[in-house]
């Protein structure tokens, strides 16, 4: 994978990183949890649970990127690719679910459909 792509993958792995903890660390903050639209504390210890358990899918899918940029060689890029694939599928999901998510959408899906596009062309 070349080192553009690679510099894509990172910054789509980081961004899930900090998606994991504004989920499963910080969601009770105001702050947080109306970045997902989420307009107060009753609201917020609904979704609570469920934003606990999105942020470690995230989490997840960091570790996948980053481990496989750590990793290297083609097994290593071929699970660093395979997050980023699922990374853009869940931004597209975000997307098509609430229009007014598409700002997220586009931070959460952008960066590893470049990664993608630039491993594949370069």
């Amino acid at each position: 994978m070349n080192t553009i792509a690679q510099i894509f993958v990172a910054l789509a792995g980081v961004f899930h990183l900090a998606v994991f903890a504004m989920e499963s660390l910080l969601f009770k903050k105001p702050s947080t949890y109306q970045r997902f639209l989420i307009r107060n504390e009753a609201e917020a210890a609904i979704a609570r649970p469920w934003a606990f358990n999105q942020g470690f899918y995230n989490l997840f899918l960091a570790l996948g990127a980053l481990g496989g940029l750590i990793a290297g060689g083609d097994k290593g890029h071929a699970i660093a690719l395979f997050s980023c694939a699922c990374m853009a599928g869940a931004g597209l999901v975000l997307i098509a679910s609430d229009r007014r998510m598409a700002r997220s959408a586009a931070l959460q899906a952008g960066p590893p459909i470049i990664a993608l596009v630039l491993a594949a062309v370069l």
